[in-house]
């Protein structure tokens, strides 16, 4: 098994990439050659055509009348980063800077901010932790493949 995932890590790059995360975004629908050559803004049906095939070869799509519809969903390379919600790709650390968010803001509400050592520290163990997960949310965001 894990041969095959590194063949399909290995497969799964650059428009081929594009093409199976456009699938992935709507893994009920199929979709086809044309759709994904307008939606990718591939220059000819061939070029989808193409990676689509190349997906239904490593297994991850199946051809139904003209139309690929997801078979199998891998997690490999970049995609091990994000979690597909309601046709969004997010990245995971989305939510834990969310959820850190949320308790900060929550600590400075409930508890009034007076300078002491144990309130600084609190507040210094709550920032670093959400700045650091906010910037690697941001960066994994903007080195996804488009």
């Amino acid at each position: 098994m894990a041969s095959e995932d590194a063949v399909i890590e290995s497969e799964l790059k650059g428009k081929t990439l594009l093409v199976y995360m456009h699938i992935l975004k709507n893994p009920n629908e199929p979709v086809g050659v044309r759709a994904v050559q307008r939606e990718l803004g591939f220059s000819s049906p061939s070029v989808s055509s193409y990676h689509l095939n190349k997906l239904m070869d490593l297994g991850l799509v199946e051809n139904v009348y003209g139309d690929y519809k997801l078979v199998k969903e891998v997690k490999v390379g970049v995609l091990r980063q994000f979690v597909t919600l309601g046709g969004v790709m997010l990245p995971r650390y989305l939510f834990y800077a969310v959820l850190m968010t949320t308790m900060l803001v929550t600590y400075f509400v409930q508890q009034p901010f007076y300078p002491s050592r144990d309130a600084i520290t609190t507040v210094v163990m709550g920032v670093v932790p959400t700045a650091i997960l906010w910037y690697e949310t941001y960066r994994i965001w903007r080195d996804r493949p488009r």
